[in-house]
């Protein structure tokens, strides 16, 4: 694994690579929250023996800028980031991404479709169906209520109070957690405590225009349009049931926006899957990419 630093629209971001034959396709791992580019060092060295693996730290996480002001964070904004980063690498290439690394993949196969030849999400969801999710008031709605907690003032401080013992929490709640060490916790807090990171992280969610009400409460606002929201190359869908913050109905309805999707279930996993199942997801990628 090699780290290297580069300046993208007058930012600084910290790369992660592994793989880098010349003969190898690039592939852009993004990382939700609360991780890093290194959350995907098992499964990119899983894959580098094949592929340039390129993990990016995203604006406002670990190593990368991060500028305090919300608006930074609208998704056309990070979108533009990674489009940025993409044209430097010479895209267009393989995109992956899971939780709100998915939010910027789909982004970027909808408004930069150019730039991608083919997406890999993994637990994470299309704005489309998941809106339309949320609107209904129920369990998805239910399961995004800490959502609005983390959009609140101040939820930064009390994430990080007792040494992060919050945002540990928020991180396990109902799922599997044994695959964080010790080691890899120290690795994750000493990201968390860089200067302003932690506001950073969670301006991603004051930032979102997703519209989340009470549970029980029903949205009523149009569904997102197919032709604005289109995923038009091959998109594989990665899923693991056991999720207790993203559930199956945040992904109904999905093959309406994409012209070419692939489901596959990893049963016993839950959010957490790149950490839980790193083989099997490894191995379903290469089988896919394969076709």
């Amino acid at each position: 694994m090699h780290e290297r630093d580069i300046t993208l629209r007058g930012r600084r971001f910290h790369l992660r690579e592994w793989g880098s034959g010349a003969d190898h396709p690039t592939v852009l791992m993004l990382h939700g929250f609360p991780e890093f580019g290194g959350a995907w060092e098992g499964l990119a060295e899983r894959l580098s023996d094949r592929f340039h693996c390129v993990a990016p730290d995203q604006r406002g996480f670990g190593q990368s800028d991060a500028p305090a002001e919300v608006e930074a964070y609208r998704i056309t904004e990070l979108v533009g980031d990674m489009a940025a980063l993409i044209e430097t690498l010479g895209g267009p290439l393989i995109v992956i991404g899971h939780d709100w690394g998915a939010a910027v993949a789909y982004g970027l196969a909808t408004m930069r479709p150019d730039l991608v030849e083919r997406l890999i999400i993994l637990n994470g969801v299309h704005p489309g169906p998941f809106q339309k999710a949320l609107a209904t008031g129920g369990p998805q709605a239910e399961a995004s209520q800490y959502m609005l907690y983390l959009r609140r003032d101040g939820s930064e401080e009390r994430l990080a109070a007792d040494n992060y013992a919050k945002l540990l929490a928020l991180f396990a709640e109902h799922m599997d957690f044994s695959w964080m060490t010790p080691e890899l916790r120290e690795r994750y807090i000493a990201e968390w405590s860089r200067p302003g990171r932690l506001r950073g992280m969670v301006n991603w969610y004051r930032a979102s225009g997703v519209k989340i009400p009470a549970p029980g409460e029903v949205l009523d606002i149009p569904d997102l349009p197919v032709d604005k929201f289109h995923v038009p190359m091959p998109h594989l869908l990665i899923w693991g049931p056991g999720d207790t913050a993203l559930l199956p109905e945040a992904t109904e309805g999905l093959e309406a926006y994409c012209a070419d999707l692939t489901r596959i279930e990893i049963p016993g996993a839950d959010h957490w899957v790149i950490h839980q199942e790193t083989d099997a997801v490894a191995g379903h990628i290469r089988d896919w990419l394969q076709r």
